[in-house]
C-alpha cells in the first residue's frame, strides 16, 4: 500500500516537472493569472491533479470487520458504528456477522484474508478458536485488532481495543455495595450471581471486578448466596444467553425463594443475562423486587429500568469505541503505531497485547436520559 502511494506521488512530481519545462524560463512558483492560461495548459494541469486524487483513494484500503452475532443488540450497534466511521475515514469495509457459530466466523475471516483485506478487526465468538486462521493473517502480513473481546493464544494479535472490563465489574459490585449500604447495614442480604460465556475472556474480568468488591461481604456473612453458586464456573452463562439465564433463575427461585425468602440483589454481568433473570422473577417471584445490575443499556433493559425492574446498566458508548478503533486502524494503515493506554493488563497467552481501554459509566433511573437520549444514542421514542 505504501509503494502505491509513493509511486503515485512520484507521478505527480514528474508531471509537475514537465509542466515547469513547458513554461520556459518562468520560475516554478510563478502562476499565470487564471484569465491568461491557454487552452493547452488547462488539460496539463488536470493531468497533474489526477494522480493525486488516485493516491488519496488508494491511501484507504479494505478493512475486514468480524462481529460475533446479530442476536444481541450491542453487536449490531458496534458493527454499524464501526462501518460508518471507517467509511467516513476513507476505507472500504467488509462487515460480517457469524450467528455465534465459530466455524462461520473462521470461514468469514478466511474469506476476508483471501479477498485482500489489509487489516482485520475481530470481535471473537470464542477467544481460543481463531489461532489457525489468524496464523494465515500473520503470514500474509495483515495486522489484527481484537475488538472488545481479547483473542487468546495467538501471536497474530497486534492490538486490543475495549472498555475497561475489570472496571465494568467493579462498578456493578460497587453499585450493589452502595445501594444496600453494606458498610453500615446489619444484613444479612441475599445475593445471586450471573456472569457470561466462559469462552469470552471479558466475562472473567467482569466477574473478577465485581467479586473483588463483594467477596469481603460474602466472607463476613453480610451477603449470603443461598444457591451457593459463587465460583465463576458455576455462575457462567453459555453464549450470554437470556434463555439459559432465565432457566437457571427459574430453578434458583423454585429451590430457595419460593417460600417467601427475600432476594435482595442479583449481580448480572450484562443485559442479556439480566433480562433472563427479570423474566424469571416476573413469572415466579412474589417478593420485593431485588437490585439487578446489567451492562450495554439494551433497549429492553432500559425499558425495564424505567419500569423499576432493573436497577442499572453499564453504558459503553459503542460510538466512542468505534472512534478509537478507527484511529488505531488509521495509524496502522499509515505505517505507524496505534495509540494505546495500557501495556500491562491483557496477556493473551503469548504475551501482553498493547491495548486501548475506554472508560465505562453506569446508567440508572436518575441519569439515563442524559446519557442515552440527550447524547443521541437513542431517541426518546425508542424507550417508550
Amino acid at each position: 500500500m505504501k509503494k502505491k502511494v509513493i509511486s503515485a506521488l512520484l507521478s505527480v512530481a514528474m508531471v509537475a516537472t514537465l509542466l515547469v519545462g513547458c513554461g520556459g524560463a518562468k520560475p516554478a512558483t510563478t502562476e499565470a493569472p487564471a484569465e491568461t492560461k491557454t487552452e493547452a495548459e488547462a488539460p496539463a494541469e488536470e493531468t497533474a491533479e489526477a494522480p493525486a486524487e488516485e493516491a488519496a483513494v488508494e491511501a484507504g484500503g479494505l478493512i475486514g470487520v468480524a462481529m460475533p452475532t446479530k442476536d444481541l443488540q450491542r453487536w449490531n450497534q458496534d458493527g454499524s458504528n464501526m462501518e460508518a466511521q471507517l467509511k467516513e475515514a476513507g476505507y472500504e469495509v467488509d462487515l460480517q456477522y457469524a450467528s455465534n457459530d465459530i466455524a462461520t466466523q473462521v470461514s468469514q475471516i478466511e474469506n476476508m484474508i483471501s479477498n485482500g483485506c489489509e487489516l482485520l478487526v475481530i470481535a471473537s465468538i470464542d477467544g481460543d478458536s481463531l489461532g489457525t486462521v489468524l496464523s494465515q493473517a500473520k503470514d500474509a502480513g495483515i495486522p489484527v485488532i481484537a475488538y472488545d473481546r481479547l483473542i487468546m493464544n495467538s501471536d497474530a494479535v497486534t492490538y486490543y481495543a475495549t472498555f475497561d472490563n475489570y472496571m465494568v465489574g467493579t462498578k456493578q459490585g460497587e453499585y450493589i455495595r452502595d445501594t444496600l449500604d453494606l458498610d453500615n447495614a446489619a444484613g444479612p442480604f441475599n445475593l445471586e450471581i450471573f456472569t457470561g460465556d466462559p469462552g469470552d475472556n471479558n466475562a472473567r474480568f467482569f466477574y473478577g471486578g465485581a467479586i473483588d468488591v463483594l467477596q469481603p461481604y460474602i466472607d463476613e456473612g453480610k451477603l449470603v448466596v443461598q444457591s451457593d453458586m459463587i465460583a465463576f464456573e458455576k455462575v457462567a452463562t453459555a453464549n450470554w444467553s437470556t434463555e439459559t439465564a432465565q432457566s437457571r433463575m427459574d430453578a434458583i427461585i423454585a429451590s430457595y425463594y419460593a417460600d417467601g425468602t427475600k432476594l435482595d440483589a442479583v449481580l448480572c454481568s450484562n443485559d442479556s443475562t439480566a433480562l433472563g433473570v427479570e423474566n424469571a422473577l416476573i413469572a415466579a417471584y412474589t417478593g420485593e423486587w431485588p437490585i439487578i445490575t446489567g451492562q450495554d443499556c439494551d433497549i429492553a433493559n432500559v425499558k425495564n429500568m424505567i419500569a423499576g425492574k432493573q436497577s442499572m446498566s453499564i453504558f459503553k458508548d459503542t460510538r466512542t469505541l468505534a472512534t478509537q478503533v478507527v484511529q488505531m486502524v488509521d495509524a496502522v494503515m499509515k505505517g505507524g503505531e496505534a495509540p494505546v493506554n495500557d501495556t500491562e493488563s491483557y496477556d493473551n497467552g503469548t504475551g501482553i497485547i498493547p491495548s486501548y481501554l475506554c472508560e465505562p459509566v453506569f446508567a440508572d433511573i436518575n441519569n439515563y436520559k442524559e446519557l442515552l437520549i440527550d447524547s443521541g444514542y437513542y431517541a426518546e421514542a425508542d424507550l417508550q
